[in-house]
């Protein structure tokens, strides 16, 4: 398909052909608008359509120009002879069909209006100086060791309309945006600071809706303009890059709205969603999903995919809503869905589609991350094609995340009857290749933030969010935080509103976030946190079983077989003379305290010599709501 791919690019016979097959992936220089010498060339594909004009700026909107169907299966094209340059102008595209007269925004446009205005706006590829080859050979390099990405993944998921606003001002009006550039000179040296090796943006495709986090796509192929141009939106990209942190964006080929102007019974009738009731609508979102049976809607996503890959140098995308895709009858009470040919609930074009996308991706792009979010026990997420698997290389641990945040939020009084949520991960943890994430989804709708779902008083929170942080780290898996968790906002997160960066200014969160810094700090130097995340082989219980105590231990180990000794007291209570069993005698230095003072803890005496003696047995006194980490010194 490589081959066929690089054709395609160069004769436009071969596109529309694959574009129909569905295997046109890179159908968005085909469809859309280009300028091609001294006239732009405008395609869109609408086949129930009678007739469709192009309107816009530089003809006043007027019906002077309409297009020619090319293909029968309904691609039409219009050349506009263009004697100055059209580019900033906005347009669309007048659709007649037995349903009426819809003015429709383009697919594949590179740039559109937002918010109030919702046209197109020419925007042909323009060159863009990237700088970023040094990181692009490191993320090569972590894809071609023999272990599967022996790195450290440590994500600071973030949307970029509430980081930081102008004056910090309310954007409910959507005018105190800060744009593209104003956001990475923020972001990057806090980013460097804090210890962070990627962000993960919420969608920042084009969505005309705030209150939808950018998850109502209406622009696919468009990074939204309320933070600047897509040259603005490299310039970002490559300033994260050039500070060797990597991007990883949202992306949503589920569903999409049921806008207007967007992909919305495009031609008259449903073509990019499904045509049956059965699959055809979301209930509970009120949007249409994708009929990703369809050959030309495979060669538009999977295309998408691919343009952000390829054109911004998009280091990964997270998958919204796989499970939604995955099963016939998700969000659908019986008699509301149709069985597949097998006679069971899994949606087979989807299942197919997604082998396709990834296949497609990973042919191309061997060193990049696709994280499905999945909320279910589907199997074989994470494994390849060729065994059988969807294809993906992560997936959300959701199920973790779930246990973990029930168990914070439970009376240590109580924990004991909880234990099994501590460790119950690790019955299935190497299933997946998994990212532990605490997102933007569990700190909203009356969930709480994550520093108020601890339990207790204000410094018994402050105490538990240490705890459990350190034990994330320290869990196989790569890591992920929604911004805002790294100083304890205690305010549930709010789009229209900047983070309350004011909350820095008291003394329990400054001193949080300088542990949060310091364990990222710790999490990128020490290889046995991170080398082995995905087998056996990576880590060792100690104790799995100690909920009268609430206390877990266990070893994380790189491939050399040194270790980390992690210890966990998820009590209030101060347990004295607590032994922990290691696998050898020697000197042992103790890595990080989450009850040192200068992180707001009281300092309790350990009460411990860092040797231990020939019983192999580390004896210590377990501060009250602390995490311990110690290593064997080697001389």
């Amino acid at each position: 398909m490589q081959n066929e791919n690089t054709t395609v690019e160069k004769n436009t016979e071969l596109a529309p052909y694959y574009f129909h097959q569905g295997t046109n992936y890179q159908s968005y220089r085909y469809l859309g608008v280009h300028r091609t010498g001294d006239a732009y060339v405008f395609r869109t594909w609408a086949p129930n359509a009678a007739r469709i004009f192009v309107i816009g700026d530089f003809n006043n909107w007027q019906e002077t120009d309409e297009m020619t169907r090319v293909t029968e299966q309904g691609i039409y094209e219009l050349v506009y002879p263009a004697k100055t340059s059209l580019e900033g102008s906005c347009y669309k595209f007048r659709l007649y069909s037995a349903a009426g007269v819809h003015n429709k925004a383009d697919p594949y446009a590179f740039s559109s209006e937002t918010l109030k205005n919702t046209a197109s706006v020419v925007h042909t590829e323009t060159a863009f100086p990237w700088s970023d080859a040094g990181w692009l050979r490191h993320r090569r390099a972590i894809s071609e060791k023999p272990h599967f990405y022996s790195a450290p993944m440590n994500i600071y998921e973030m949307h970029l309309g509430s980081f930081m606003t102008k004056e910090g001002r309310s954007n409910k009006d959507g005018d105190a945006y800060l744009n593209y550039r104003e956001i990475a000179a923020e972001l990057v040296p806090y980013l460097v600071q804090m210890g962070y090796t990627h962000v993960e943006l919420l969608p920042i495709t084009e969505h005309p809706f705030d209150g939808s986090w950018g998850y109502q796509v209406c622009g696919y192929y468009a990074p939204t303009s309320r933070y600047g141009s897509p040259e603005d939106f490299k310039y970002f990209v490559n300033e994260l890059h050039r500070h060797h942190i990597g991007v990883i964006m949202d992306w949503v080929p589920a569903h999409f709205p049921k806008d207007e102007h967007g992909l919305y019974e495009f031609d008259g009738t449903p073509l990019y969603e499904y045509q049956g009731r059965d699959r055809q609508e979301s209930a509970s979102w009120g949007t249409r999903f994708f009929d990703v049976g369809r050959e030309e809607v495979q060669s538009f996503l999977v295309s998408n995919a691919l343009f952000w890959l390829r054109e911004y140098h998009i280091d990964g995308l997270r998958v919204d809503a796989v499970a939604s895709m995955l099963y016939l009858d998700y969000d659908r009470k019986p008699g509301e869905w149709v069985p597949n040919s097998h006679g069971d609930n899994k949606n087979l074009e989807a299942i197919a589609f997604f082998q396709k996308l990834n296949s497609a991706v990973f042919g191309e792009f061997g060193d990049v991350l696709m994280i499905a979010e999945e909320s279910t026990s589907w199997p074989m997420i994470t494994k390849p094609v060729a065994l059988g698997g969807l294809g993906f290389n992560f997936k959300w641990n959701m199920g973790w995340a779930n246990d973990m945040f029930a168990y914070l939020e439970t009376d240590p009084i109580y924990r004991m009857y909880n234990h099994d949520k501590l460790t119950f991960s690790m019955m299935y943890a190497f299933d997946e290749n998994y990212i532990l994430p605490v997102s933007h989804d569990e700190v909203v709708h009356g969930k709480k933030s994550l520093i108020d779902k601890c339990h207790g008083e204000y410094e018994q929170k402050f105490a538990t969010d240490r705890t459990f942080l350190a034990y994330m780290m320290a869990h196989p898996g790569k890591k992920m935080t929604f911004m805002g968790c790294e100083y304890g906002q205690f305010r549930e997160w709010d789009y229209e509103n900047q983070l309350e960066w004011f909350m820095c200014d008291y003394p329990r969160h400054a001193q949080l976030r300088l542990f949060v810094g310091d364990l990222n700090r710790l999490y990128l130097k020490e290889s046995c946190l991170w080398e082995d995340d995905f087998s056996w082989g990576g880590f060792r219980w100690i104790y799995p079983d100690r909920r009268e105590d609430n206390v877990s231990a266990f070893a994380r180990r790189n491939l050399r077989g040194e270790e980390i000794i992690a210890i966990f007291n998820f009590s209030p209570v101060r347990r004295e003379n607590y032994e922990i069993p290691t696998l050898s005698p020697g000197e042992y230095d103790l890595l990080m305290n989450t009850d040192e003072t200068r992180y707001g803890g009281n300092d309790t005496p350990l009460s411990c010599s860092k040797t231990v003696l020939g019983d192999g047995v580390l004896r210590l006194t377990l501060p009250p709501l602390s995490a311990l980490y110690f290593q064997k010194k080697i001389h």
